[in-house]
């Protein structure tokens, strides 16, 4: 048995002779207690620990196929079932041995449970929505497999298939992945390797893309021309107050204070409240649809969430009717940023609009009051709509069919 008792690496597992026809050879780790290959004359290779439980009688269990069970994902395996046995759990006969190896799903419900950010918080509902989205898409078909029997090859692969055409998916399903795996070796659930680290990301590069000037009246003209004018004063509302989207789709009235012309956001991203400057249009919009909106949003929709969530169909008919290529939803948040960047304001100005946060400027933002944010939305709000062809400059005016089709 000496000879049999080598150090498990690929390349010794590769080179491991077969023996006769209808004989078997056993070879023994010797970096973890108890861990086995058994190799047949056909040339499978089979994992398995061998121990020696506390009545003195041999046990077995086999563990998983080489090479598609790693050695470290053996090791890893071995190393949980071992300590099983030293408390006296029979991985063959008792159910505990099965209900202590966790699954990708149990570990992604107790992450939304209990992960933390940096700050101490517990994750936000919108970020756990983003989670479930991203999990239900990408790594729910691994949702019953224990985390022991990852491979690095898996994320690699899934990185390269999302990435073919969404490389900035992919970087994100990844991170969220590595964020699971590093969870639950801080959690001792899970032992050995993260199998999603080290993934080379794709590039990415950072967008810049807004309306430009000679854009603006075929993308005015095509929102007046939809039929549907609760998404059409979403697209509106997204522009002319530069919000992200997400908040604009939870807006709603008990947050419109339309006498300080003023939208409070709870919560955002940065995970600070923020409150909006409105301009004339913005309420003129606002007012409109409070008339004939007596529920809690500002933009309801039929789903769960009782607001509207994505509307992709909305904004490509949109784009298809203007002829506008390659713009988001959240490039018309960058289309304000840019247009006030446009008519003199300055980047602290900018900032405090958007609500963007940097240690550089978050002392500037703090001294900032609405004032010259509202001067310089009401500015720059007033250039688009006048470089669109939708108001002589100077006027306000409601942006939906009827008006349109008055100003054409």
């Amino acid at each position: 048995m000496a000879d049999n008792k080598i150090n498990f690496t690929k390349a010794a597992l590769d080179a491991l002779p077969l023996p006769e026809a209808g004989n078997r050879a056993t070879y023994h780790d010797i970096k973890t207690n108890g861990l086995q290959l058994r190799v047949t004359s056909s040339g499978a290779k089979t994992f398995s620990l061998f121990r020696r439980v506390k009545n003195g009688s041999p046990e077995r269990v086999t563990l998983g196929r080489y090479p598609d069970m790693t050695i470290e994902q053996a090791r890893t395996e071995a190393t949980r079932l071992n300590g099983l046995l030293v408390q006296g759990i029979n991985p063959n006969t008792d159910a505990r041995a099965l209900k202590t190896e966790t699954t990708l799903q149990e570990l992604f419900d107790y992450f939304l449970q209990h992960r933390r950010t940096k700050r101490g918080a517990f994750l936000s509902e919108k970020t756990k929505r983003s989670y479930r989205y991203d999990f239900g898409l990408y790594l729910s078909k691994w949702s019953k497999r224990k985390l022991s029997q990852f491979k690095d090859t898996d994320f690699g692969k899934l990185h390269t298939e999302i990435g073919k055409e969404h490389p900035t998916t992919a970087n994100r399903v990844i991170a969220m992945a590595s964020s699971l795996f590093s969870f639950a070796n801080e959690k001792k659930l899970f032992k050995g390797a993260n199998p999603a680290h080290g993934i080379q990301k794709f590039p990415e590069n950072p967008r810049d893309r807004f309306l430009q000037a000679d854009e603006l009246p075929a993308f005015f003209s095509a929102l007046a021309e939809e039929e549907n004018d609760t998404l059409r004063d979403y697209f509106l509302i997204s522009l002319l107050t530069g919000a992200r989207r997400s908040n604009v789709q939870e807006m709603q009235w008990s947050q419109i204070n339309f006498d300080r012309a003023e939208w409070r956001i709870p919560t955002t991203k940065n995970g600070e409240p923020q409150t909006v400057t409105l301009t004339a249009e913005a309420l003129e919009i606002l007012r409109s649809r409070k008339t004939h909106n007596a529920g809690p949003w500002v933009f309801p929709g039929t789903g769960a969430t009782g607001h509207i969530v994505e509307p992709k169909k909305a904004w490509k008919r949109v784009l298809e009717r203007a002829g506008i290529d390659n713009l988001r939803i959240h490039d018309l948040r960058r289309t304000l940023g840019s247009w006030q960047a446009k008519t003199g304001a300055s980047l602290a100005i900018v900032g405090k609009s958007l609500n963007h946060k940097s240690p550089s400027t978050t002392a500037i933002y703090a001294r900032l009051d609405l004032d010259p944010v509202r001067e310089s939305v009401d500015r720059a709000t007033g250039a688009m709509l006048a470089a669109g062809g939708v108001k002589p400059a100077g006027d306000v005016l409601r942006i939906d069919a009827k008006s349109k089709k008055k100003s054409g």
